[in-house]
């Protein structure tokens, strides 16, 4: 019995291809093509500098990453396997664009795209190499700045789209706020979260690290398996071909995560949306050839089986209904979701612009701290944006699930593959502006002391003249003149100060506001994406199973007008038939040995 799931899918298409049923065959083509073309993705992520690159390349056995000392990825790279080097710079329009691979550090590594200037979207590296067969695809991910920078703040948004991910931390210290912050993100909306500590030849305390880290992630309520690792001595072992440096650089362990954790969790959900399509499918046909097979060995019992039937059409036209319970609730569910998710994102946006006045109100000239400020701002909005994406993933695929508990009484239903591409909104957004640097030269402020000052020496040397002075310059009158026009030149850098504090408010308000509209509408759109997938999908089942039930009460009605000799015949072929439908549905079955034991909605 093959335990291959194609070979089971293409068996199952060449027997369902007799019963005219396009929609069917259809869904197991759907099926058959999320098997060849289901790719593992692993997210390699950590902070600025702490080895992703090398750890990439010891994982893959060759040079695809660029590494430098002082230089650091501008770029995601995407090693994925292929038969022969093809290196690919791929835009966010999706353009294509081969570069030879000795030119690949001047595409993805910011000494040669600075701030990612030349607008790639990210590098594909195709390399045979058997680590990455059966779909794996490592995408090393940009550090600059670091997990609570904006680059930060787009890989946690990529998450959602993750099928495992690999936190790389160097052994010189135990994990920080941000690494704990991020693991605990990635914990909730991706299925597998492993740890990885990198640069264990370079730092003898590295054991003690790896503890307190693991302290840390149990004080934080995080699963997560650690690796301790070595790329320099995994690299060596490459080079030379020695196995004992090759365990010591403890590498087999992680490339054995990768292929039995990440690559079978995978292949265990690949098997078993091909279960319940080929079952699902099965079970449609074979409802037909049973009801036909009831009619023909007892013609008497037609009608009651017409009226089964009949009440089972009208129960599957019910779920395409407008106010089918599972409509409602994708409905009410939706339109709750745009209503939470939106004042999530505005209560968080609205946090982060009293957080900023207050900083400008006390933070003096804004012209001089403009750069830290402005990139304080950018690092919050983003990561503002990020979990406010992290969160409606989640609520997406509760909902998703209460909607397929609500669509059959069959738990286990298989849902489509939701929508959960990383959000690039706020790229579109245009970097906040800097205030008006507008400084004061030289005659300006002689202009602005003497003014202050002629006026004191007036007011005050007509005092002193009462006092005594003959004339109305006197002492009295000039100190009286210096003390304004000092405190005139003290007014009008004040004037300065303020306006650059409100043209700096305004920037930030503006900036703000425009994340705000177009994370917004993101949302939205993903949102109403979601809707259709669900609707579509659900829709599409019933339509399936009311055409299967309408082709049963067909056939038991033909088996009335048949003869006896027809109806005799007809049994043998039903039997041969029914037969085959079995032997593929226990093909399917023996894909997965050990059935799970609750029933969840899955989705593919």
């Amino acid at each position: 019995m093959t335990s291959d799931p194609v070979a089971v899918v293409e068996r199952a298409c060449a027997l369902v291809a007799r019963y005219d049923r396009p929609d069917l065959d259809a869904r197991l083509t759907a099926a058959r093509s999320r098997l060849l073309d289901g790719r593992t993705r692993v997210l390699v992520v950590g902070e600025f500098k702490q080895g992703k690159s090398l750890l990439v390349n010891g994982l893959v056995g060759a040079p695809v990453c660029p590494t430098f000392d002082d230089v650091a990825t501008a770029v995601p790279t995407v090693v994925q396997h292929a038969d022969v080097l093809d290196i690919v710079m791929v835009r966010a329009d999706g353009e294509r664009v081969g570069i030879p691979g000795d030119q690949l550090a001047d595409h993805v590594c910011e000494q040669g795209n600075p701030g990612n200037r030349e607008g790639w979207s990210h590098a594909e590296v195709g390399l045979p190499r058997p680590v990455l067969g059966g779909g794996l695809e490592i995408v090393d991910t940009p550090g600059v700045g670091g997990l609570s920078s904006v680059h930060g703040a787009a890989t946690t948004a990529a998450l959602p789209s993750a099928d495992a991910v690999l936190l790389v931390s160097d052994a010189a210290q135990e994990y920080t706020a941000p690494e704990l912050e991020f693991l605990a993100h990635a914990a909730s909306v991706c299925p597998n979260v492993a740890c990885v500590i990198t640069k264990t030849d370079l730092h003898p305390e590295w054991r003690r690290i790896v503890e307190l880290d693991r302290g840390h992630l149990a004080a934080a309520g995080i699963k997560a398996d650690i690796f301790a690792v070595s790329s320099t001595l995994r690299w060596h072992a490459v080079l030379h071909g020695d196995a004992d440096i090759n365990a010591e650089s403890g590498f087999p362990e992680l490339v054995a995560y990768l292929r039995k954790r990440v690559l079978g969790q995978a292949d265990r959900l690949a098997r078993r949306g091909v279960v319940h399509d080929v079952l699902a499918v099965t079970e449609q046909i074979g409802g037909n050839l049973v009801a036909e097979r009831t009619a023909q060995q007892d013609p008497a019992a037609v009608a009651a089986l017409t009226r089964e039937l009949t009440e089972a059409q009208a129960h599957a036209t019910a779920l395409k209904e407008r106010f089918a319970r599972w409509q409602v609730t994708l409905n009410d569910g939706i339109a709750d979701l745009n209503a939470d998710i939106d004042y999530d994102l505005r209560d968080r946006m609205k946090e982060i612009s009293r957080l900023a006045e207050d900083e400008l109100l006390g933070g003096g000239d804004p012209a001089k701290v403009w750069e830290q400020f402005a990139g304080w701002v950018e690092q919050e909005v983003a990561a503002a944006a990020a979990a406010n994406f992290i969160w409606a993933t989640q609520r997406v695929r509760a909902l998703a699930t209460l909607v397929a508990e609500h669509f059959s009484d069959d738990r286990d239903h298989l849902l489509p593959a939701l929508r959960s591409h990383p959000s690039d909104a706020i790229r579109s957004v245009r970097a906040m502006a800097a205030p008006a640097a507008e400084a004061q030269g030289l005659g300006t402020k002689a202009l602005t002391g003497v003014r202050g000052g002629y006026m004191g020496m007036l007011m005050f040397g007509m005092f002193g003249t009462l006092v005594g002075f003959a004339s109305v310059i006197n002492p009295v009158g000039i100190g009286a003149g210096v003390m304004m026009g000092v405190k005139s030149l003290g007014d009008e850098r004040k004037k300065l100060v303020t306006r650059r504090q409100n043209e700096a408010k305004a920037a930030m308000r503006r900036y703000v506001d425009d994340v705000t509209f177009q994370v917004a509408k993101d949302s939205r759109d993903r949102l109403r994406a979601v809707q259709r997938d669900l609707r579509d999908h659900f829709t599409a089942q019933a339509d399936q199973l009311k055409r299967s039930l309408l082709e049963s009460q067909q056939a038991a009605e033909r088996a009335v007008k048949a003869s006896r000799a027809e109806r005799e015949a007809r049994l043998t072929e039903l039997a041969k038939e029914l037969e085959q439908l079995e032997l593929v549905r226990r093909q399917a079955r023996a894909l997965l040995p050990q059935p799970a034991a609750t029933k969840t909605a899955v989705a593919v």
